[in-house]
């Protein structure tokens, strides 16, 4: 039984950030202490996604086939895969002498949820770096190779320090600056710049778990569903499904009136983005711009987008 949005209390920042990242197919990381409710919102966050199309589900079954696992029943529902900090890249990305399809294939066309995401091992993370970037993967066993898609969402969820309590309003944090920096660099800037969306999910306070949530999993996946329409009919001529594949001349087509492209601009001055930063913001922008059924991207637009990629 999927977990309902309705069940989860509070965390409406979290929730909104789920939103636009299923409407636009942008990558996730949330950070906060243990027990925050990240896990949760991550296991409900597929029953707010579109369901599969038919040929989505060809695509699925294709590579379910040819990894050898069963598929005991047709299902809409797109992937969910969880992976352990103590996978390796093996198991993550594929290959072995029959060069079978790994997680990140399985997670094809649905969710790759990664949690405790600085516990990975650091060549196991580096070795996202390509598929997050071309959502395919190319395996080879000496003269043989394969390719296999790998269009997935990436779901990842961290402590904010070793001991997880770093910021936390409950519990105080008991790493030095040391430790806490060695931990919060065990994730590269390439792979952060990889990912769209970064968000903080606090500890609730006590009375925040007695109130009931407004926002339900069906209600979110309304305006996802929405928001997709207005992407597909603007991205089909390209052959593309979400704003998250838009290719970097697509990105450069969206206009930003002199205000926005005024606080673009300044953005960039003052934190140093990154090109392929600028481009996701873009898009992360575009996606608020479709769930608000606007044409252009606004202002208001923007800023969002750029809170969900700078830390203040």
């Amino acid at each position: 039984i999927m977990l309902d949005f309705a069940d989860i209390s509070g965390h409406a920042p979290a929730k909104r950030a789920l939103l636009v990242a299923a409407a636009g197919g942008h990558h996730i990381i949330m950070s906060g202490p243990p027990g925050s409710g990240k896990s949760l919102l991550a296991e409900a966050f597929p029953g707010i996604l579109p369901p599969l199309s038919r040929d989505e589900l060809l695509e699925v079954l294709r590579i379910y086939s040819i990894a050898g696992r069963t598929v005991e029943h047709f299902s809409l529902s797109r992937p969910f895969r969880a992976v352990h900090s103590r996978s390796t890249p093996f198991a993550l990305l594929g290959g072995g002498v029959s060069l079978s399809p790994g997680e990140i294939s399985l997670a094809h066309r649905g969710v790759l949820f990664m949690d405790e995401f600085p516990e990975f091992a650091r060549a196991t993370l580096e070795a996202l770096r390509q598929p997050l970037e071309s959502a395919e993967i190319t395996l080879k066993h000496g003269k043989h190779s394969s390719s296999f898609p790998c269009q997935f969402q990436l779901i990842a969820a961290q402590n904010p320090c070793p001991c997880g309590h770093l910021g936390d309003s409950e519990k105080t944090c008991v790493c030095g600056a040391a430790a806490v920096k060695r931990y919060q660099t065990k994730i590269s800037g390439p792979i952060l710049d990889r990912i769209d969306l970064h968000i903080g999910v606090p500890r609730l306070p006590y009375e925040d778990f007695r109130l009931s949530s407004l926002e339900t999993t069906a209600s979110l996946q309304e305006k996802v569903l929405l928001a997709r329409e207005r992407q597909t009919d603007r991205l089909k001529a390209y052959g593309l499904l979400t704003n998250q594949e838009m290719t970097p001349r697509l990105v450069k087509e969206e206009r930003l009136d002199l205000k926005t492209e005024d606080l673009l601009k300044n953005a960039v001055r003052h934190h140093a983005l990154s090109g392929r930063a600028i481009h996701r913001i873009i898009k992360v922008a575009r996606t608020l711009a479709d769930l608000e059924a606007k044409p252009m991207i606004e202002a208001s637009l923007l800023m969002e987008a750029l809170q969900y990629r700078i830390k203040t």
